[in-house]
């Protein structure tokens, strides 16, 4: 049963967006990780007909359930091989109920008007059936060169990534390469050998616009970096020279962090179970820093992928703008911290999300504070993704003009990494 009680706070870590569903896969143990995503995908995508099954048949009323756990049980039984945990309490409780479940699965497939179970799935969003699957070529194991022959001898063709063996570079970001929508690499050998990232175009673009040196004094930080594809990129575009150092003040997601960073062969990076805020920028490595990049927690508003159309969409409420609020007071907060450290060049500050309040209005905030007085500007166009033709809401800015300043002392860069959005703001 415990297998259960995992899947059961895997889904309420997702319901309160504290990250895209495989970035909260992610972080499971790697013992159950494939049996335990499998679960709570599958969950996902019958929640509401299985929400309605539970409510009319008065399921809840056994105190040993909650909502999450009463989905993950209720879908085994009902839509599966059966409660796959031995006899106890907890799976008496749901047995008990087993015909009166089954008869309101058959209730409403008449009502809904379908004849198989699962034509009640939410078959996703038909955005995300459209977006690439992206392959990001791990330069500090390989070529991009030596990748496309590999795949080119597996049948692959350069040519239009629409087509079942289709596949292209990306005209933005170097060594990404874009296959078919329906493409999988989860079980090649290429990605279990860390040869290839399964990462998210989007999420690429923090690293690219940070552009840190490629020098073996070089002293670079990623400051919430679990669960690692930004930090392997990092590192990659260092050429795996100088230092990275990796923040991650979560211990389950630290995990995760060592995990990938030494899979994909990262030989720069520290890895450090520690809050970025609690650093002192003055002391010893941390002087000397002078890339910083910020992805802090955010609304994931902007997610648009092809598992993330399961979470249900956020509320356009008063409840939405407090969350947004307290998201913003702690971005900026991060922003602070990250100008006071002396050596500091450059920052880049990511979101994947859609709202003006995580991006725009908190990179003119943070460039009215003491922090930045003198020191930092907004990045001109020439050095960040210059061919990119998304530049953010001019509009949110206090001055629009700013966002063509000459090169700055120190840059400061909005990169919105939002699916739904993907701008820079400079």
């Amino acid at each position: 049963m415990n297998f259960y009680f995992d899947a059961a706070k895997t889904l309420e870590t997702l319901e309160t967006r504290k990250g895209s569903i495989k970035g909260v896969l992610a972080t499971l143990p790697e013992k159950n990780r494939k049996r335990c995503s499998a679960l709570v995908i599958e969950t996902l995508k019958y929640k509401a007909p299985l929400m309605e099954i539970i409510k009319a048949s008065d399921l809840l009323k056994e105190k040993k359930l909650n909502l999450n756990l009463a989905l993950l049980l209720v879908h085994d039984m009902l839509l599966a091989k059966g409660i796959q945990a031995g006899d106890g309490p907890i799976k008496q409780a749901v047995l008990r109920h087993k015909t009166r479940l089954n008869g309101e699965l058959q209730k409403l497939k008449i009502k809904k008007g379908v004849a198989h179970t699962r034509d009640l799935a939410d078959n996703g969003d038909d955005r995300a059936s459209l977006i690439p699957r992206y392959i990001r070529v791990n330069t500090s194991v390989w070529s991009t060169e030596a990748a496309v022959k590999e795949f080119i001898s597996r049948g692959y063709v350069v040519g239009d990534p629409t087509q079942s063996k289709g596949f292209a570079h990306d005209e933005h970001i170097p060594n990404l390469l874009l296959f078919h929508p329906r493409a999988t690499f989860h079980e090649d050998p290429l990605y279990l050998s860390g040869k290839i990232i399964l990462q998210d175009k989007a999420s690429c673009f923090p690293a690219v616009v940070l552009a840190p040196p490629r020098s073996e004094d070089a002293v670079v930080i990623d400051a919430t970096a679990a669960p690692g594809n930004k930090t392997s990129h990092l590192s990659a575009l260092m050429g795996n020279k100088g230092k990275l150092y990796a923040f991650e003040r979560d211990s389950k997601r630290y995990k995760t962090l060592q995990m990938m960073t030494s899979k994909a062969h990262c030989k720069n990076v520290e890895t450090l179970n520690q809050d970025f805020l609690t650093t002192d920028p003055a002391d010893g490595h941390c002087s000397e820093v002078t890339h910083i990049l910020l992805d802090p927690s955010c609304s994931g508003s902007g997610i648009v992928n092809r598992m993330d159309h399961l979470l249900a969409a956020e509320q356009e409420d008063d409840d939405q703008e407090e969350r947004l609020a307290k998201l913003a007071a702690f971005q900026l907060l991060m922003i602070r911290h990250a100008m006071k450290f002396p050596s500091v060049k450059r920052i880049v500050y990511s979101t994947c999300s859609v709202h003006a309040t995580e991006n725009e209005n908190v990179v003119r905030e943070a460039l009215k504070t003491e922090e930045a007085s003198g020191i930092f500007e907004l990045a001109p166009r020439t050095m960040v993704l210059p061919t990119w033709h998304r530049r953010g809401m001019p509009e949110e800015m206090d001055d629009p003009g700013t966002f063509m300043l000459s090169p700055p002392i120190s840059a400061l860069v909005l990169t919105c990494y939002s699916s739904r959005r993907l701008c820079c703001a400079m």
